[in-house]
């Protein structure tokens, strides 16, 4: 095995009811635990969204409201699934921007806290685009020299994804075999938040990265304009964005 593991790394993938990280839920979830003796489980489930799945999701992954119609819903399962994942750090394709920030909100919606700054994450996808430029179905041929039967299903992609990094750790020396090394490498740059509403400065501090204050101190702009905080706890954005943000003005306090 080419990754260097001190405790387990769960790679991910999720099939969802859409894209938007903040409303939509998860329909499918596989997870193979990767263990540092280098064994693996593999892990899969269905899940009720308790929402419809759009028309145009089910084209992607396949999965139907009858599908999952007998399933689960997030809420019983988020308990077992906490401690399934306890210890340890994250792998997947894309997972840094979408994956990670939804699994977050489930967990949130389901009242089930689970700390996620303790942990490491490596995102694949920003290894692949940073060194070669293409997709996941590309980067299986171009790594593995397979193509990726069943592709958008959350287990194909999944066990893809893990032997994509096996193989980009044995092409790239400059990339790193740890833990560690990898999520540098494949992090666009540090968030205090999942979704990426909030960044830092060269200072380290808080500042927004959308809308009419980009850039700009988060702590600054609630001193200047209040009602902004009073905005963004009303509007539709992530309950870990509403989080970190409501700790940064209990920290003024």
């Amino acid at each position: 095995m080419n990754l260097k593991l001190k405790r387990p790394i769960i790679f991910f993938d999720l099939e969802t009811t859409g894209v938007d990280n903040a409303t939509d839920r998860i329909v499918e979830i596989s997870m193979v635990k990767v263990f540092p003796d280098g064994t693996k489980q593999v892990k899969t489930r269905r899940v009720n969204p308790e929402m419809h799945i759009p028309q145009e999701a089910t084209a992607v992954h396949g999965i139907s409201d009858a599908d999952v119609a007998g399933e689960p819903t997030f809420k019983q399962l988020a308990k077992s699934l906490a401690q399934y994942i306890e210890g340890c750090d994250f792998g997947g394709f894309n997972s840094n921007r979408f994956d990670l920030p939804l699994l977050v909100e489930e967990f949130m919606r389901a009242g089930v806290d689970v700390d996620f700054r303790k942990r490491k994450f490596i995102d694949v996808q920003n290894i692949f685009h940073k060194k070669e430029q293409r997709t996941l179905v590309a980067a299986y041929k171009f790594y593995c020299d397979k193509d990726l039967e069943n592709a958008h299903s959350a287990e194909a992609d999944t066990l893809a994804t893990y032997e994509v990094l096996e193989a980009q750790i044995a092409r790239y020396s400059d990339i790193g075999d740890s833990v560690e090394q990898l999520a540098e490498f494949s992090t666009h740059g540090a968030t205090a938040d999942f979704a990426g509403r909030i960044g830092f400065n060269d200072k380290g501090e808080e500042i927004f990265t959308f809308g009419k204050y980009r850039g700009e101190k988060v702590e600054d702009i609630f001193r200047k304009e209040p009602s902004y905080y009073n905005w963004i706890m009303d509007s539709n954005f992530p309950l870990y964005t509403k989080k970190i943000i409501t700790e940064i003005r209990l920290r003024m306090k």
